[in-house]
């Protein structure tokens, strides 16, 4: 690499850095200011603190991901054109295109970061930082995608729950019916179920079995029952939790588990499952429009060029959002609302390219 090459990524990583680095803080003094009053009401063990803002840094990094970057290459990239460097490049003989290319290179190391983030850190920063969430800044209470809970296990049973709380794996009115056909056979209610790690079994407290019979039903009722069931702990998780708290690998397989069973939450799973892929590839689209939106030297200078960096961010922020809020809530295709973004602004990104080009 040449001089050229270094001088580009170098300000192309620090300047990313700088930008995580700056924004994070801000992040973490605004939500300790307004949750510091439950924090100590709890008394937290400053461990636990620690953790969850290590686990929020991560969280947040990964959510604003794309805003940190484009914003990054604009500020420096601005800077470059505002001190006539661009024109002082490029006038040397090197083609724009060549320009380009210590850009390529800094997004290629920024989209396997990107990567390592989604797959590997953000499912368990996901984790800690929902289930420090929902025990200590909630009271336990959770939101509405933690309540009222249905699902199918599998062609003929159907359970549900009030709520469930991950950090003890412990629901609330639970409920399992078997049909064949359309006739209900058996329902099983309990007041809770918990899972007992030690034995893989279930335990359910204020049980009670009624089986329909032709003529009148049969009602068995027990204080305390352990059993069985062919469903797993993690059939009980929230849709959209069980998704963000999953590696890679582990949600392909429960995506695979849940298409056999006929789960309605498909699209839920497959959201998350293919922005793995999608925010990696939109670090290098998300480059090049911010190349050829601040290479150019203006009159506002580089407030113009941020301003306009921040307009096209939050439109793509909103189309991301939106499209995924479709896919979840409808049959609207989950790769289509995914990938839809990455194709409008990497045709929008081409455009603007060939016109700085030029």
């Amino acid at each position: 690499m040449k001089i050229l090459d270094w001088y580009i990524l170098k300000r192309y990583l620090t300047t990313f850095l700088l930008m995580i680095l700056l924004f994070i803080p801000i992040a973490i003094t605004v939500n300790l200011a307004e949750k510091i009053d439950k924090i100590l009401a709890a008394q937290v063990p400053f461990k636990e603190v620690a953790q969850y803002y290590l686990d929020f840094s991560i969280y947040f990094a990964n959510l604003l991901f794309p805003l940190f970057l484009f914003l990054s290459v604009i500020w420096f990239t601005s800077k470059l054109a505002n001190n006539t460097e661009v024109i002082a490049f490029l006038s040397s003989g090197v083609s724009f295109w060549r320009f380009l290319r210590p850009y390529f290179i800094g997004g290629f190391i920024v989209a396997g970061f990107s990567l390592l983030l989604g797959v590997y850190l953000t499912p368990k920063a996901s984790k800690g930082f929902n289930e420090f969430t929902y025990k200590y800044l909630k009271g336990g209470r959770k939101d509405k995608d933690t309540n009222n809970l249905f699902r199918q296990i599998n062609e003929n049973e159907y359970i549900y729950v009030s709520n469930f709380d991950t950090k003890s794996n412990t629901g609330r009115q639970f409920s399992l019916e078997h049909f064949e056909g359309n006739k209900l056979l058996y329902k099983i209610k309990a007041e809770r179920i918990s899972f007992i790690q030690r034995d893989s079994t279930y335990r359910l407290i204020n049980y009670t079995l009624r089986t329909v019979g032709e003529m009148s039903d049969k009602i068995i009722q027990k204080r305390r029952k352990d059993t069985l069931f062919n469903f797993d702990i993690e059939d009980l998780t929230p849709p959209k939790y069980a998704a963000e708290i999953l590696s890679y690998s582990e949600l392909n397989d429960f995506i695979k588990k849940e298409k056999e069973r006929g789960s309605s939450n498909i699209g839920r799973y497959q959201v998350v499952q293919f922005k793995k892929w999608s925010l990696p590839v939109s670090v290098f689209i998300l480059t090049i429009i911010a190349v050829s939106v601040s290479s150019i030297k203006r009159r506002g200078g580089m407030g113009f060029n941020l301003a306009l960096g921040v307009f096209i961010a939050m439109i793509y922020v909103f189309f991301d959002k939106v499209f995924g809020v479709m896919a979840e809530q409808s049959n609207f295709s989950p790769i289509v609302a995914v990938w839809f973004p990455n194709v409008v602004f990497g045709c929008l990104a081409l455009y603007l390219l060939f016109n700085a080009k030029r």
